[in-house]
């Protein structure tokens, strides 16, 4: 076996010819569409709307002039700005906590053994499957507040005396959006949770039950601290989804009554699609992703300490 060198760097030669081997652009150029329509698609809007947001941009007139942070500045003193943004956090909140956990208690029922699981499995996807709108159309006649089956449901138990305008009562409205985003994305958490608690060993629930554990402490103290990880992710994949909420808004009430259900989505389509003002709206934009940002900073610290527990 002979020793030599190319281009100063030693190489062994055996009964094969040695290879040096040279930059090739295939693996680039076959990524490049891929990377294209994601940089089209992506990056450039994203870009375009922070350059929007710093200028005062409309189609109602012919302004178009840089003002820096200026859209900003009006942003925060908005009191209908503030009065959305306190909403979008309520409802994510809520929908995220109620969703969780129904999903938690949907995914240890489905976990166990029983005669009729695969059905049960399956039917329970049905809301999941069903499109936004039909979801907020049906809402809308259950709630309505004349011929809705909840009220007459609800006077039938005897809980109500007379119809309750669920959505044209500024008390009531965002709650019901509320329920109607839970009945439809509950089955969405349930399948994450059951894929979770899929995946820890049964020998650990084994040996909890020859230690004399109860039901409780099983799920407590055995299934709960392994399964944290995973909820953690699935609350955040819901929060961050439930944050951007603007179909069921928009189709049932619109923003109102009174601007009691106004959310950040439906308040940017508005600037952005009602009134032209293409910088205010893009400003509003920025505002819902570094909200999301700082949402998805929070969960992601909760996992890390979560994942930190889990491994020691």
């Amino acid at each position: 076996m002979a020793i030599t060198e190319v281009q100063g760097r030693p190489l062994l030669l055996g009964t094969k010819k040695a290879r040096v081997r040279t930059w090739e652009p295939g693996p680039l150029l076959l990524l490049a569409p891929a990377l294209a329509s994601i940089g089209a698609v992506s990056v450039y809007p994203v870009l375009l709307g922070l350059w929007l947001s710093l200028r005062d941009t409309t189609l109602a007139s012919p302004t178009d002039s840089f003002i820096g942070f200026g859209n900003y500045r009006q942003l925060l003193a908005d009191g209908q700005f503030w009065n959305a943004w306190t909403h979008t956090i309520e409802f994510t909140a809520a929908s995220t906590l109620l969703e969780t956990a129904l999903g938690l208690m949907m995914a240890l029922v489905l976990s166990e053994s029983f005669r009729g699981r695969g059905i049960v499995r399956a039917a329970m996807l049905v809301p999941w499957a069903i499109p936004t709108v039909v979801t907020s159309k049906m809402f809308g006649w259950l709630f309505d507040g004349q011929n809705g089956v909840v009220n007459y449901l609800l006077r039938g138990m005897g809980l109500i005396q007379h119809n309750v305008d669920w959505y044209g009562s500024t008390s009531s409205a965002l709650w019901t959006i509320v329920v109607a985003d839970v009945w439809k994305t509950t089955p969405f958490m349930a399948l994450l949770l059951l894929a979770g608690l899929q995946t820890i060993p049964h020998s650990l629930t084994e040996a909890s039950i020859i230690d004399g554990a109860n039901p409780w402490q099983q799920f407590w103290h055995v299934r709960l601290p392994l399964l944290a990880p995973t909820l953690l992710i699935a609350a955040m994949f819901r929060a961050l989804d439930a944050f951007r909420i603007f179909d069921l808004v928009y189709v049932l009430t619109g923003g109102g009554p009174a601007d009691s259900t106004e959310v950040l989505s439906t308040m940017t389509y508005k600037n952005l699609f009602s009134a032209l003002q293409f910088g205010y709206g893009s400003a509003l934009s920025t505002m819902m992703f570094i909200t999301e940002a700082g949402i998805a900073v929070i969960f992601g610290a909760i996992l890390l300490r979560k994942l930190r527990e889990v491994g020691q």
